[in-house]
């Protein structure tokens, strides 16, 4: 069964018995494209872990009118806070890459970084979030991360409240597994740098504010590569 979103169901099992519309796009497509007829059922989400069971009541391609049968919470997959920050690559293709993966594995938060080395300033967040509610649509996730702006490393840094805090860098130093420090309940943040790494002085502030420097394995990876072996490592340890 198809996935279609619906923010503006905002309670639980209240909405039982309601009547709401798709937007026009969900419309068009639920009606013209997958052929959907009055008395048909689909499933929606609000994005905020609840799922609907509805009826179509009106068939219309620009506002398609539904019923609430049944509300139901979905249970996350992982049990802590997932914060995945990454410094996005020149190739604007490998972030988008990076978010819908992220997004099918499952992740909580995503944040953008703004590095010393970063050698892409500027982000079109409208695309990023279209291609993060696709994802969600056909992994059937009810929970839509949430995407923040292009942030400066400093500013988040000294920001970041996750209870564990980890940065993964290629420098020669002491890093620990980063499957080994993670704690099941707790929130967690992960943060990854540009292809040329952090710079020294990133990685000094990053630890003086209690992050942990971390290693994703033997392997040395591309940043949008980094980025979904974090958030799997996370899903699969937490």
């Amino acid at each position: 069964m198809y996935l279609f979103y619906t923010p503006e169901i905002v309670g639980s099992k209240e909405e039982v018995g309601k009547t709401y519309c798709l937007d026009a796009e969900e419309s068009g497509h639920c009606v013209r494209v997958l052929r959907y007829d009055r008395g048909d059922e689909i499933l929606l989400t609000n994005g905020q872990g609840m799922t609907y069971t509805a009826e179509i009541t009106n068939p219309n391609p620009k506002r398609c009118e539904f019923r609430v049968l049944t509300a139901e919470r979905q249970a996350k997959h992982h049990s802590n806070y997932i914060h995945i920050a990454l410094a996005p690559t020149k190739n604007i293709e490998r972030v988008e890459w990076f978010v819908e993966k992220c997004t099918e594995i499952g992740v909580d938060e995503i944040t953008l970084l703004s590095c010393r080395f970063s050698e892409r300033k500027q982000l079109r967040l409208d695309r990023l979030q279209k291609i993060i509610l696709s994802a969600a649509k056909q992994s059937l996730t009810p929970y839509l991360p949430k995407l923040n702006e292009l942030t400066d490393c400093a500013e988040f840094i000294r920001g970041a409240k996750e209870e564990t805090r980890f940065i993964a860098h290629c420098y020669k130093e002491d890093k620990r597994e980063l499957r080994s420090e993670l704690v099941p309940g707790k929130s967690v943040v992960v943060m990854i740098g540009p292809e040329g790494d952090f710079s020294e002085q990133e990685i000094a502030a990053a630890l003086e504010h209690g992050f942990v420097p971390v290693s994703l394995g033997e392997s040395r990876l591309r940043t949008e590569t980094a980025g979904i072996v974090a958030c799997h490592i996370c899903n699969l340890f937490s």
